[in-house]
């Protein structure tokens, strides 16, 4: 099979069916399924509404492999719903179904993955608090669940169980949803939201509810987008990060507790990788590897050793070797580039901490003792991860 060396950037498939000159790496957003065809599914934590897919409602405080598949892509977890791509391409979901977020066709919860449809074209899968938005590789979107808000794009209010294409285009690339809101990044780098904007979160500059994608601001140089409940937290392609939302707790990173309806620069760094958002909190990995959070803190959820809530990034510990960052409601998830996972926060009653028990964490703690994690994904007070052993990054 072939492999590609580190850094290996793609040319971009532009709408049109031409290839663009300029070529983007896409190891931050989505990573080569050739890492995937030896993996496990890994879950803990709350698991009342069985959204830790082992045929169950028990909670976990440490990791168990979902079934004995092993060619898992991707996880996203939402409040109580969990959702899967495959390498084949195939979409799974499990959890809480209410309001038809498990995009199976009807309102009923499951406790095992089951195959969404048929289709084998999936790419990107993004959970919000009650509904899913998802990519696929033609570039079109994707969204089903609850939609009071309007936050599936799909131009009306109404609820869907199955998945219903938000409008024609195909240039889709990356997709983040947060408690009612979504938003998304396309192929030629324009910013995109749809839903619920009470707090300012869909940067449009204003507070009203939208229930189809309009792009925010006339910027073409987005590259990575994360949610959290009320607050959204952008990385453009110079390196820059930029914030737009609720900022009661300094989730923001703004150095204020002022909401913003606009998105604004947070300082002046263009080393900024990837981000992650919590409830009210956010944590970014940098290029140089370094591990950064700010926001809410009352369970430790930031990493830095205390529960005092921060208005401007503090660096997690001097090391430098963080790849990925998820969060949960209340706690945060990483990845190293050792393959070890950390995790730190709100850990009381579920474990979802995958520690064993139910003690929260100030500081990041390794979770066991395995090399082989290759992403992760925080839901409301559950975790869910891939491990593999095939090739290394």
């Amino acid at each position: 099979m072939a492999q590609f060396p580190s850094g290996y950037t793609f040319p971009v498939l532009n709408s049109d069916g031409t290839f663009s000159t300029t070529q983007e790496d896409f190891a931050d957003v989505f990573v080569r399924k050739e890492l995937f065809l030896n993996s496990g599914l890994w879950s803990c934590g709350y698991n009342t509404n069985g959204q830790l897919g082992l045929s169950d409602v028990v909670h976990r405080s440490s990791p168990v492999q979902v079934g004995a598949l092993t060619n898992w892509k991707q996880v996203s977890c939402g409040f109580y719903h969990t959702v899967s791509v495959k390498t084949d391409g195939t979409l799974w979901s499990v959890g809480n179904n209410n309001t038809g977020r498990l995009g199976l066709g009807d309102l009923v919860n499951r406790s095992s993955p089951v195959q969404v449809g048929l289709l084998t074209n999936w790419k990107q899968v993004a959970c919000g608090g009650y509904h899913i938005a998802s990519v696929k590789t033609d570039g079109t979107l994707w969204s089903v669940g609850y939609n009071t808000n309007g936050q599936l794009g799909l131009s009306d209010v109404v609820h869907r169980s199955s998945p219903v294409q938000v409008g024609l285009l195909t240039n889709w690339k990356q997709v983040a949803c947060g408690q009612l809101h979504t938003v998304s990044v396309k192929t030629d780098g324009t910013l995109w939201s749809v839903g619920y904007n009470t707090n300012g979160q869909l940067g449009l500059s204003d507070l009203v509810h939208r229930s189809s994608p309009v792009q925010v601001g006339l910027l073409t140089n987005w590259k990575q987008v994360a949610c959290g409940q009320l607050h959204t937290v952008s990385v453009k392609t110079d390196g820059t990060l930029w914030s737009v939302g609720q900022n009661t707790n300094g989730q923001l990173g703004l150095g204020t507790v002022v909401s913003r309806s606009s998105p604004v620069q947070v300082g002046s760094l263009t080393n900024w990788k990837q981000v992650a958002c919590g409830a009210y909190h956010t944590v970014s990995v940098k290029t140089d590897g370094t591990l950064w959070s700010v926001g809410y803190n009352a369970q430790g959820q930031l990493g830095l050793g205390d529960v005092v809530n921060r208005s401007s990034p503090v660096q997690v510990g001097a090391l430098t070797n963080w790849k990925q960052v998820a969060c949960g409601y209340t706690h945060t998830v990483s990845v190293k580039t050792d393959g070890t996972l950390w995790s730190c926060g709100y850990n009381n009653t579920y474990g979802q901490l995958g520690l064993g028990d139910v003690v929260n964490r100030s500081s990041p703690v390794q979770v066991g003792l395995l090399t082989n994690w290759k992403q992760v994904s925080g839901g409301y007070y559950h975790t869910v991860a891939i491990s593999s052993n095939d090739l290394p990054d």
